[in-house]
């Protein structure tokens, strides 16, 4: 029996050559999206969230639910469950699919029909809007609601963002597990080198000022073949669950799209777990079980045929610390290395984010429970040789008596210069383990593929997508050829 995910189907998973795992659940791919579909909103609309707000229906299955409440926020409850399968031919075949392709058609993306045509120039698809012809007021909201600006340097906005998003952001379809972005996570992610407060956007009610809506942007320096681009990454669209009908998420992708224009960004990188005109590539999540024990406890995986509790703990067994000699946490003293290591490394990727030590400090220094990086220092010339690193997405487990969270770790930026690839990952896995992590996640980008079958990952069948906006490359990539990972 297979269960569904929210993405799609994951099957039996073959661990190693020596046993079965099934994996079912999509929390662990990370593939929920929603495409809106008027001209205006941001970068066509496609952005990681929890819930749709598209003609008042919903594509979360938590919209599924009735959700029973005391608390004056004009609730109104959608109980349209709409999944998109992630196949083209299924995209071509489906009448509103083929809607939504016609809208792509519109707008400034790489077209199907335009695919191996070496013909027309690379980059910039459209040129930018005069800021003159940039709205210069906030759309308008729903009469009962009314815009905030979200100064997450603030422990009770925080704590307010936070709590929207525990009890109201991405569950799987069985509604067993939900995603926990911690707050010290939240501040890291939305408080990068340049950041814009003004794209930290909140909906309150105004009667009661309670915050029932968040959408967030963030800029990012983007390198696609010889050019630098500024980019927008758009996330954490949150509508609370009871508002879902009130159509609050178009207007606020407007919004969002309408403040990123007046900064002049005009293109953007983003994911998706379908197919949409057009993927610059296509990678695939695979999952390492790390506390098979628990991950069967609570549902998220189970024995397979022939295996053991006892065999499949064996199976997945790691050692008590690292191998590799000078393996060590990254310190604030290492950055100027660890960027010069990591921007030589991203050379060789066609598309790779444009990192300078600030960028690494924040991004990846480390910071307790949000990232994790380690490096290899050299014994004879003290020089960085090696480093890897991972971000934490823990997930909160409901209605389970003995367990409240699962601890999720992320592969993030690997550079491998003296240390294998293979030895340097393992080290990884063997050091979030020591740290509790349930589960290890990786994509196939830049050099993962060569070394996952053999450190015992298994391949889920949800495929993420990565995109352009309004840029354009004449020939996919291979997920080798891609250096960039998106949070």
């Amino acid at each position: 029996m297979m269960e569904r995910g929210g993405g799609g189907w994951l099957p039996t998973l073959e661990m190693g050559g020596k046993g079965f795992v099934d994996l079912s659940h999509s929390l662990l791919r990370r593939s929920f999206f929603t495409i809106y579909e008027s001209r205006s909103e941001l970068f066509g609309g496609l952005v990681r969230i929890e819930m749709a707000d598209n003609n008042g229906n919903s594509n979360s299955p938590a919209e599924n639910q009735n959700h029973n409440s005391n608390e004056s926020i004009n609730p109104t409850t959608n109980q349209n469950d709409a999944s998109i399968d992630a196949i083209a031919q299924k995209v071509q075949e489906s009448l509103t699919l083929s809607k939504r392709h016609k809208f792509w058609e519109t707008q400034p993306v790489g077209q199907f029909k335009d695919v191996g045509n070496s013909t027309l120039p690379e980059g910039a698809i459209e040129p930018p809007t005069p800021l003159s012809e940039v709205k210069q007021e906030p759309y308008n909201l729903p009469g009962p609601y009314e815009w905030i600006t979200c100064d997450m340097d603030t422990k009770e906005m925080c704590a307010e963002v936070y709590n929207l998003l525990a009890n109201n952001y991405v569950e799987d379809d069985e509604n067993m597990f939900r995603f926990n972005y911690s707050k010290d996570f939240l501040q890291w992610a939305l408080r990068p080198p340049g950041y814009y407060r003004s794209w930290h956007i909140g909906v309150r009610v105004k009667s009661s000022k309670k915050l029932v809506a968040f959408i967030t942007g963030v800029p990012a320096k983007i390198r696609a073949k010889d050019s630098v681009v500024n980019m927008a990454e758009i996330n954490f669209l949150c509508v609370h669950k009871k508002l879902r009908s009130k159509r609050l998420a178009p207007v606020m992708i407007k919004e969002v799209t309408r403040r990123v224009h007046m900064e002049n960004i005009w293109q953007a990188a983003y994911t998706a777990g379908v197919i949409l005109p057009t993927p610059i590539s296509t990678c695939q999540y695979w999952h390492r079980s790390l506390n098979p024990k628990k991950l069967i406890d609570v549902g998220f995986s189970r024995l397979g045929a022939r295996m053991t509790m006892s065999r499949t703990i064996k199976l997945y067994k790691l050692p008590d610390s690292p191998i590799t000699p000078g393996f060590r946490k990254m310190e604030l003293h290492d950055v100027p290395a660890v960027t010069r290591l990591l921007r030589e490394y991203l050379k060789q990727f066609i598309v790779a984010p444009d990192f300078d030590e600030n960028d690494v400090e924040h991004w990846l220094l480390p910071k307790e429970d949000v990232v994790d990086s380690f490096l290899v220092e050299s014994s004879e010339t003290r020089d960085v040789t090696d480093f890897c690193s991972f971000y934490t997405l823990p997930s909160t487990i409901l209605g389970n008596q003995n367990y409240s969270t699962l601890k999720a770790a992320y592969s993030y930026y690997n550079v491998s210069t003296k240390t294998p690839m293979l030895q340097l990952m393992n080290d990884a896995l063997i050091v979030a383990k020591k740290k509790g992590y349930d589960v290890f996640n990786a994509l196939d980008v830049m050099e993962n593929e060569s070394i996952l079958k053999e450190l015992k990952f298994g391949p889920g069948d949800g495929q993420l997508h990565y995109y352009l906006y309004n840029y354009r490359l004449n020939q996919p990539l291979r997920p080798s050829e891609l250096g960039l990972v998106l949070l």
